[in-house]
Order: structure tokens, then C-alpha cells, then sequence
């Protein structure tokens, strides 16, 4: 157990942690994200610095880092630790690498905000509850055209969903790490929870960054 739990907080940190905004800029438009908009490595701050290919892109990818850390994470757990909950194994590899996309060491331990890997990783860890938030935030991106607001009510919806879409027994850890990351998401949204409230939020669409 201490050694699958090892070998996976290490392999879905160094995962989660690959900063996919970053990395595509600087290498495509030999800038540094970080000095555009909102400084943030998402999509959203990718998108907004004007290029809608290199943004689906690292959408993309966050999202992809983090089911392959999931994946990961219990084929770990079922090689090295069968009598475990493969559900516990899963949602160890799913915190540790929206940990890691939000802390990253490569960055100085600055990193996204997490909503795209936070999608990646219960896209496989709870696959119908993660399809039902991101359909609350598309709806809600489509009639506000707030990227935060969106991220926001997703991450809200998804516990409820993983609720009412779990079936059998779940373990207290897999609940445990369904709520944490849902909070944690909207924890890292503080800043565009008071300009919401302030009525000085960006608009997707708008030049003022998010």
C-alpha cells in the first residue's frame, strides 16, 4: 500500500504538474504566458492572448494529463496494491495531479487553476458526473459568457452529480477527494469571485483579462 501510494503521488504529480499553456506558447509564439492577461497557464488565459488553436490545445492536454494520471494511478494501485480500492487509488492519482497542475514545480510552484485537469481526471475516475458539471459549465459560459462563473458552478455541480450518479459502495476517501477538488477549483477562483460581485469581470470575448 505505502508503496503504490508512493509511486503514484509521484507519477500523477510530475504529470499534473506539465504546464500545457506554458510550454505551447513558448514554443509556438516564443512568449511567455505568464507576462499576457491574467498571468495564468489555462486555456482561458491562452485564448484571451489571441490564439484559439494553442488554447483548445492546452485545454486538451490539461485534460489529458490528468485522465492519464488516473489511469495510471490504478493500474498502479492494481499491480502493486490489489487489496485496495481500486476507487482509492484513483482518487489519490486525481488530487495529487490537480495539485500538481495548480502548484507545479517547473514553474516555481505557480500554476493553473486546475479546471481543465480537474475534468480530466474525474472523466475517468467518475465519468458521468464529470459530463454532467462540464454541461453546467457550457451552459453557463453560453448564456453569460463568464469563463469563472462557468468554472465556478461546474465545480459546484460536479459533487452533487457524483452523488446522484454513484452507484454501489464508494469509499469515504473517493467522496473525500470528490468534494476537496471541487473546492479547491473554486478556492482558486477567489479573485474572479470578487470581481463578480464587484460587476468588474471579464467577458469571454473581451480584452480585459480574466
Amino acid at each position: 500500500m505505502i508503496l503504490a501510494s508512493l509511486l503514484i503521488v509521484v507519477a500523477a504529480y510530475l504529470l499534473g504538474s506539465l504546464p500545457s499553456g506554458y510550454l505551447l506558447v513558448r514554443i509556438f509564439r516564443h512568449q511567455d504566458i505568464r507576462q499576457s492577461g491574467s498571468g495564468n497557464i489555462g486555456a482561458t488565459n491562452v485564448l484571451r492572448s489571441g490564439s484559439k488553436g494553442l488554447a483548445a490545445a492546452t485545454f486538451l492536454l490539461d485534460m489529458l494529463k490528468g485522465s492519464a494520471a488516473v489511469a495510471l494511478g490504478a493500474l498502479i494501485g492494481s499491480l502493486f496494491a490489489p487489496d485496495i480500492a481500486p476507487d482509492n487509488m484513483m482518487a489519490l492519482a486525481a488530487l495529487v495531479a490537480v495539485l500538481g497542475h495548480i502548484f507545479p514545480v517547473w514553474l516555481g510552484f505557480h500554476g493553473g487553476k486546475g479546471v481543465s485537469t480537474g475534468f480530466g481526471v474525474f472523466l475517468v475516475a467518475a465519468p458521468w458526473a464529470a459530463l454532467a458539471a462540464i454541461s453546467v459549465f457550457i451552459l453557463v459560459l453560453v448564456l453569460s459568457r463568464y469563463v469563472s462563473l462557468a468554472s465556478i458552478l461546474g465545480s459546484a455541480s460536479f459533487p452533487f452529480f457524483a452523488f446522484y450518479f454513484g452507484h454501489g459502495e464508494r469509499p469515504p476517501f473517493f467522496i473525500a477527494v470528490q468534494i476537496a477538488v471541487a473546492l479547491l477549483l473554486i478556492a482558486k477562483h477567489h479573485q474572479n469571485i470578487r470581481r463578480l460581485i464587484a460587476g468588474t469581470e471579464s467577458r469571454l470575448g473581451a480584452k480585459k483579462p480574466a
